[in-house]
């Protein structure tokens, strides 16, 4: 199962959802999609977009763990 850390990596940036969507030009919605783990899919330019706002790298974002499963 593949987990999305951006609460972890805002919390370690001192940084509020409203900032980072207002960073990646995302609407508050999506981002708290993206930050609760309820997508199913992350583009490629999302994820460079996260990154940078975070200053971070794509494996401080998404982390995998086996044998566990997905809500779906």
């Amino acid at each position: 199962m593949i987990i999305i850390n951006v609460d972890v990596m805002l919390a370690k940036r001192k940084m509020t959802v409203t900032e980072l969507a207002e960073r990646v030009g995302f609407t508050m919605a999506n981002v708290s999609m993206i930050k609760t783990g309820k997508v199913k899919a992350l583009k490629l330019s999302t994820l460079d977009k996260l990154c940078e706002a975070l200053d971070c790298q794509p494996g401080d974002i998404l982390e995998y763990r086996k044998g566990e499963k997905g809500s779906e």
